[in-house]
């Protein structure tokens, strides 16, 4: 609960900093531009103007992620900050078609302009103070994992570049006697639109389920493996519900002769700890291995050297034989990358070709599955 009270109170502390500081770009800049007639100076400022906007909304996001798990929301609130991300995507995008459209009137029908020290040195001062606000947002983007943060310190250093834009092409119109500000205009846009089209993309890709990053499943296999009891583990499944929220899955793996008692307590131990000493909520399914019958274990291991030869990216897990009157079934799951190229009934089919082998008393019974980490 304090680690949530800290990224909500850093969170709203950075906002307003954005906001204050977009507020005094914008306004200097839109004056500037409107006393002196460059579209794209103008242009510069209404895209600060929008960046106010976002650390509005980059402000409420945080007061409504850090609110606890209800009835309606068991799995708490986080996700706001991705939709709140998606928001800022969209008025920035709004943004960039604005400025498309008015910097190609601007082509079109050039006007005049008035040339002045007072706009290049609005322009450096923006500069300045975007590239510090870089900097920090992505400081503390980092120091609490916050994607809406991290969103709006991409936007500041597309705004650095766009500004940095208009800056060349009044000097460079100045001293070549051009009317370039309807092309600095266009560039400025197609800058905006881009971070905006990277924040989308990234925000839609967490909402439909984006995978988490491999140093999160790592970190969990050896939290689990590291109590002495626990033979393997497979079939890890983590779901995010948020920049910080977790919930886990996964199959641990004792000895068959360890008492059901003793094993389910194991359990218990290790969901316990994850949800004392992480932000992850796991869920332990206990499997029973044998780990005495030479027979077993003998052809569990020339189960894997075939697995592994298919594929050495492919692993084996949950493997068991039912002996028959005049069969054995060799039962097991294969875990195969989603990239993998060779389709699931061939990886079966050359798997009951090498067990029959072996021994043509042997069946497999396979199951394949598809995992994000192997």
């Amino acid at each position: 609960m304090e680690e949530i009270e800290s990224r909500e109170r850093i969170g709203k502390i950075v906002s307003v900093v954005g906001i204050l500081a977009n507020m005094v770009l914008s306004a200097f800049k839109i004056i500037v531009g409107s006393l002196f007639g460059f579209i794209s100076v103008l242009a510069d400022g209404l895209n600060n103007l929008s960046d106010c906007g976002s650390s509005v909304i980059s402000f409420v996001s945080f007061k409504i992620s850090s609110k606890p798990a209800d009835e309606e929301h068991p799995y708490g609130h986080e996700r706001v900050e991705y939709i709140c991300s998606l928001v800022v995507s969209f008025i920035i995008l709004l943004i960039a078609f604005e400025l498309f459209k008015e910097s190609i009137a601007k082509i079109v029908a050039p006007e005049p302009l008035d040339f002045s020290v007072i706009v290049l040195v609005a322009l450096g001062f923006s500069i300045i103070v975007k590239c510090g606000m870089f900097v920090y947002y992505r400081a503390m983007a980092k120091k609490i994992n916050s994607d809406i943060l991290n969103a709006t310190a991409v936007d500041s250093l597309s705004d650095c570049i766009s500004t940095s834009i208009v800056l060349v092409s009044i000097v460079v119109g100045y001293l070549a006697g051009l009317n370039i500000d309807g092309y600095a205009g266009i560039l400025v846009a197609l800058f905006i639109a881009v971070a905006g089209i990277r924040i989308l993309k990234e925000m839609i890709s967490k909402l439909i389920g984006q995978v988490p990053d491999r140093e999160i499943f790592d970190s969990v296999k050896a939290r689990v493996l590291k109590h002495k009891e626990v033979l393997g583990i497979h079939d890890l499944n983590i779901y995010s519900y948020g920049p910080n929220k977790y919930f886990a899955s996964i199959h641990i793996e004792t000895d068959a002769k360890m008492d059901t008692l003793v094993a389910h307590e194991l359990i218990d131990d290790i969901e316990r700890e994850f949800a004392t000493e992480t932000n992850i909520v796991l869920t332990g399914h206990h499997d029973p291995i044998v780990i005495d019958d030479e027979e077993v274990t003998i052809m569990k291991e020339k189960v894997k050297v075939i697995v592994a030869n298919i594929n050495d990216k492919f692993s084996m897990h949950d493997f068991r034989m039912v002996k028959g009157p005049n069969k054995t079934n060799v039962i097991f799951d294969v875990a195969i990358p989603f990239d993998d190229s060779i389709k699931e009934d061939e990886i079966v089919k050359t798997l009951q070709s090498e067990i029959s082998k072996v021994d043509k008393k042997y069946h497999a019974v396979v199951v394949i599955e598809k995992q994000m980490y192997i």
